[in-house]
């Protein structure tokens, strides 16, 4: 083998070390993001709880019925969105209605009633946020079996209690 072949070869030998530092270090700067990611969301939970409770209420969901309080228990997962890479956290909520004048809820008894649901926020470009999208009768571990195929589960570094909010 010539000078060029092993000059070739050598390039060769660069480029697959430099790509394999450049996927280690892309690993170690994602969940460098995603363990502040989650810090910043235990940090940030009665705004989340408050940010979730206006995003359900502009979905106009479940009809007849306004979005009253919303309140995040101590149960959470973390899960990374398997399409995108976003980082989502599974909180238990405990949530109350009250019925909407003249929305033909008024009637209802149960309208009153707490719920139990799983609540779901984002982290994109730096920050958690919702949609307002909740999951009702699951806590977090059943909202992410059920969502198992977008959803894989990420290792916490602070587990989470398992307590229900409850069960407060």
């Amino acid at each position: 083998m010539g000078h060029v072949g092993i000059v070739i070869v050598a390039g060769f030998v660069l480029v697959l070390i430099a790509g394999w530092l450049w996927r280690r270090w892309r690993t170690a700067q994602q969940q460098a993001i995603r363990e502040l990611a989650q810090l910043e969301f235990l940090q940030q939970r009665p705004t989340l709880a408050a940010n979730l409770l206006e995003a359900a209420t502009r979905t106009g969901k479940p009809r007849g019925l306004s979005w009253e309080r919303c309140e995040l228990g101590d149960d959470h997962l973390f899960a990374v969105d398997r399409a995108t890479g976003d980082l989502y956290a599974l909180a238990g909520a405990t949530v109350s209605f009250a019925a909407i004048p003249g929305g033909g809820m008024e009637d209802v008894e149960a309208v009153g009633n707490l719920r139990y649901a799983t609540a779901m926020f984002v982290h994109r470009d730096g920050r958690w946020d919702s949609d307002g999208q909740v999951v009702f009768n699951l806590e977090p571990a059943q909202a992410l079996e059920r969502f198992a195929e977008s959803l894989a589960p990420v290792p916490e570094l602070l587990p989470p209690t398992g307590h229900k909010a409850s069960d407060r």
